[in-house]
């Protein structure tokens, strides 16, 4: 299994985008993003720092990615 690599909430945006997540809304500094494919939805904080470890697996999973997706 590949290392996880250090994301940046703005990285993470831009893969999520790309495998058919749409930003539906934005409440506060939280990007919540939609992919009408699999009607899944995903909640993204939006800050200036790298996003933790577990914050980035947990996104990674309610998405349906795995780290190789990345």
């Amino acid at each position: 299994m590949p290392k996880l690599p250090v994301f940046t909430s703005k990285k993470l945006l831009k893969v999520l985008k790309e495998n058919g997540f749409d930003v539906d809304h934005i409440t506060g500094s939280h990007y919540v993003l939609y992919n009408e494919i699999t009607n899944k939805i995903v909640t993204v904080p939006f800050h200036n720092k790298d996003l933790p470890k577990g914050t980035l697996l947990s996104i990674l999973k309610s998405s349906g990615l795995n780290r190789n997706d990345l």
